[in-house]
């Protein structure tokens, strides 16, 4: 045997949304410690990085209803210093900062010697891997966002024009299934509105037609949304064709380069009967279903693992043809409270004036902490998994749970330590019962839930 990695043995920790904003290198508690060194054990230790790296100075602030993102430089170390090595790049506060957000976040990264994947110059930029050199074998990562605005999407380069900064998009639509009495209403409200006749003018100007959805007796676009006659109500999700295919192609391209694959899907998109009975987003159990079918064609393709992560908290796990998914690794690093300046369009939502500092937009959104993140322990405790390969085949994961400080005070919350006693038996029966849907069974031993390969 010439190279260690011919061995197939292979250690990763997957970690999910990671908002950093404060050093981590002060801190001594030992469950912190002991999260450190599993991650540092291992070959290559993932997480989504969420948000842009850069100065205050570097990019003008984009439009979005969310937290405007910001990691100061200097705080990649204090990441590196954790032992993640591999970050997605790919999701929705990747374009907080606009175009030039996008290309100081690359630089940063590559300044600090950070394999990144999942944004780009151009959209051939954005959609290739990254690749990790490690002792047990060369690691890529494709990372893709199914979570986007428009203009966040990288463009394609032309030999004439230079492509758009941006992100690798997973594009979808959603279809509303809904019964006869209701098509024949909203088939009124579309006719009586005058949107029939908006969409006849469209059609006879610029637009093309695949841009302009068709209309007849069983489909129908109303207000941005796809209506389709059927037996009663659901929804489902269909990955967009072009996405989706130059995805699998890159997937393809990163088999071919590296020993260990890792497909990374940012989502804040869900599916199954939650999606109708949910009253808060914590309470929502499935992911959307073209996320699903992606995760299979994506392990069909060869990736060795998928993970997904977007909804803020743990979701289930399923093991497809002997190689797993993890359908939301929720949050890892959740510092998106001491962030150190909003733009004003953040601030006059809440009709604050100039004088309004940070802490005053925090307290506004979420009602002084009775809404939203800050009010439910769900978002605070999380998991990552560690995932071990010998030879080439999968044969252990184990789920350590995570306590990021729900209840405590603003500047304490939010840095991930081993959970342990009543916080770590919610986090591990909340993903035990969520993995049953896919036969995923897993046990706990002593604060780690252990899936039965």
């Amino acid at each position: 045997m010439t190279y260690q990695s011919e061995k197939g043995n292979f250690t990763i920790v997957l970690a999910g949304d990671t908002m950093l904003t404060r050093k981590l290198t002060p801190f001594t508690e030992e469950r912190f410690l002991k999260l450190r060194e599993i991650l540092r054990g291992a070959d290559a230790s993932f997480a989504n990085l969420e948000g842009t790296v850069h100065a205050w100075d570097e990019g003008t602030p984009g439009i979005t209803q969310g937290t405007f993102m910001t990691t100061e430089p200097r705080l990649l170390e204090d990441l590196q210093w954790l032992g993640i090595n591999l970050v997605s790049c790919a999701n929705n506060h990747a374009f907080d900062y606009g175009e030039d957000g996008v290309l100081a976040n690359l630089k940063h990264l590559d300044a600090a010697g950070m394999v990144h994947a999942g944004t780009g110059k151009n959209l051939a930029e954005a959609r290739a891997p990254g690749y990790l050199d490690t002792a047990n074998g060369r690691v890529a990562l494709v990372a893709a966002t199914a979570t986007f605005r428009p203009w966040n999407q990288a463009g394609e380069q032309r030999p004439d024009l230079r492509g758009r900064p941006g992100i690798n998009p997973l594009g979808f639509q959603t279809t509303h299934y809904v019964d006869a009495a209701a098509f024949a209403q909203l088939q009124r409200i579309s006719r009586e509105l005058g949107f029939e006749k908006s969409t006849e003018r469209a059609r006879k100007h610029f637009y093309s037609d695949k841009e302009l959805a068709s209309a007849n007796c069983t489909e129908l676009s109303l207000l941005g949304n796809r209506y389709v006659l059927g037996e009663g109500f659901s929804i489902a999700t269909e990955a967009n064709q072009r996405d989706l295919q130059d995805n699998l192609r890159w997937i393809r391209e990163a088999r071919r380069q590296a020993d260990w694959l890792v497909v990374s899907a940012h989502c804040h998109e869900f599916g199954g009967s939650s999606l109708l009975t949910a009253s808060t987003r914590a309470e929502l159990e499935e992911t959307a279903d073209f996320v699903t079918k992606f995760a299979h064609q994506a392990i069909d393709e060869g990736a060795d693992i998928f993970v997904g992560h977007g909804s803020h908290f743990p979701m289930g796990v399923e093991i497809y043809k002997g190689k797993p998914i993890f359908y939301s690794v929720g949050n890892f690093v959740f510092q998106n409270e001491t962030v150190g300046f909003f733009p004003a369009d953040a601030y006059e939502r809440f009709d604050l004036d100039l004088k309004a500092t940070p802490s005053d937009f925090l307290d506004a959104r979420t009602n002084g902490g009775k809404k939203g993140h800050p009010s439910d322990p769900a978002y605070w405790e999380n998991m990552f998994p560690v995932c071990e390969f010998s030879n080439q085949k999968l044969t252990s994961i184990k789920i350590y749970p995570i306590d990021q400080g729900f209840g405590r005070p603003r500047p304490q919350r939010g840095r991930p330590v081993l959970a342990e006693g009543e916080v770590a038996s919610r986090v591990i029966e909340r993903v035990t019962r969520l993995s049953e849907r896919y036969g995923t069974k897993i046990v706990n031993k002593a604060n780690v839930g252990v899936i039965q390969l």
